[in-house]
């Protein structure tokens, strides 16, 4: 999947319009478009907003990284632990 696809897939998985997500990162809705169509690469420091707006890895928006992580900043270890444990068992269910 290529950058724009991730981006347009992280954006409307949070229910935020183009619009909206230029107004946090600080670019206009057709730069947001145009990122989406593959017709312009964001600088560095608008990747890292992204990456953070959607708690990911820059490396997980440009496709370098295929693993998805999720954001337990906040949590306790006991939720942690339950969130490792659902983890797994997803990950077995199709086996």
């Amino acid at each position: 999947m290529d950058f724009g696809r991730k981006l347009k897939e992280l954006r409307t998985q949070s229910g935020m319009t183009q619009a909206q997500l230029a107004a946090r990162v600080g670019v206009t809705k057709s730069v947001v478009s145009f990122y989406e169509l593959q017709e312009r690469t964001p600088s560095p420091d608008v990747l890292i907003k992204l990456a953070r707006i959607f708690h990911v890895s820059a490396d997980y928006l440009l496709g370098l990284d295929k693993a998805e992580t999720i954001d337990v900043s906040g949590l306790g270890q006991e939720d942690i632990a339950i969130l490792r444990a659902l983890t797994e068992s997803l990950r077995n269910k199709d086996r």
